[in-house]
């Protein structure tokens, strides 16, 4: 999980000056930043897709460690979700039973990162999305 630094300050100020009109609009913007997210991270195992049949048996092809796992059955593409917790916290997460084990890594498989390389890349967009909600809200207060 990524967790902002003092972001729990933060959301604590923000309740105090935040009507529930905005409060609602930067929730949706959360929401809608937490899909970005869902969507870089499958994207990345999606990209990565190696396999094929050999003898007749399915062949998966691992990725190299510190890439974004490679597709075989989907259940980890399947199992990575967004959820709306709170009015202003949206979780992303990967339910499938090996999600940590790859995304950390083990004493005997190095790590092959999608959740947090998905975050990084997106935090962007995230921000950018979060501050367009919040100056909309702004401008309607000023009318």
């Amino acid at each position: 999980m990524v967790d902002v630094k003092g972001h729990r300050r933060l959301v604590s100020r923000f309740k105090k000056m935040a009507s529930p009109a905005m409060e609602k609009r930067v929730g949706k913007a959360l929401f809608a930043a937490g899909e970005i997210v869902e969507d870089r991270a499958k994207g990345s195992i999606m990209a990565g897709s190696a396999s094929g049949h050999r003898g007749g048996k399915h062949q998966h092809v691992a990725s190299k460690p510190g890439e974004a796992p490679n597709n075989d059955s989907g259940v980890l593409h399947g199992n990575i979700e967004t959820v709306q917790t709170g009015v202003l916290e949206v979780e992303v997460s990967s339910n499938a039973p090996y999600s940590a084990a790859l995304e950390f890594g083990t004493s005997k498989m190095e790590a092959r990162p999608f959740m947090g390389p998905a975050a990084r890349e997106a935090k962007g967009e995230v921000v950018a999305l979060i501050n367009e909600a919040i100056q909309h809200e702004l401008r309607k207060a000023a009318r």
